[in-house]
């Protein structure tokens, strides 16, 4: 991310406890991000999912309603959850994970080669005891305004620096971030 980038608003908390002074407020917004055919085709490489809409480009531009290929949804929700290790700095935590996802929304298309950031707001914050769990409120939105492309929670278990293990039982495991 190039730190001077109009718009881009980092959070560095200085301890886990110091995110309980966020809840309500947007704490950060990620730099932009170009959803190019290039990138569109990799994901549908790596998901297995082909479908022409994403991945046709002339029969996008013919038959879709957007006038071209469109991002799949879960490459606009991965690009946002990644931008938040550029924009959001936790010290004192020794490992992120993504704990899940509520109410995810696609609410307008990514056209190939439009361009998106994330909009992130701290929705609560409860301490555990290896460390706390944070729920992010995301707005991906589209260069050039209207409607967002994309909402969701964002639920993310943080485990303090030097936690000798991580308790799973009952609680599922998740994706490092």
């Amino acid at each position: 991310m190039d730190a001077k980038e109009a718009g881009v608003q980092t959070a560095h908390f200085a301890s886990l406890d110091a995110l309980s002074r966020a809840v309500g407020r947007e704490v950060a917004v990620g730099s932009w991000l170009t959803l190019g055919q290039h990138r569109i085709d990799g994901f549908a490489e790596v998901t297995g999912d082909h479908q022409w809409i994403h991945v046709d480009v002339e029969r996008a531009r013919t038959e879709s309603p957007f006038g071209g290929p469109i991002a799949h949804g879960f490459l606009v929700i991965s690009a946002a959850a990644a931008s938040m290790l550029e924009v959001v700095q936790v010290d004192g935590a020794g490992m992120a994970m993504i704990y899940g996802l509520n109410r995810v929304r696609f609410v307008a298309p990514a056209v190939a080669g439009s361009r998106v950031r994330a909009r992130i707001v701290l929705d609560q914050w409860t301490p555990r005891a290896e460390g706390g769990q944070a729920d992010w409120s995301v707005t991906v939105e589209g260069e050039g305004g209207g409607k967002p492309v994309a909402v969701f929670d964002l639920i993310v278990r943080y485990v303090g620096e030097g936690f000798p293990s991580l308790p799973l039982q009952g609680g599922g495991g998740g994706a490092a971030v």
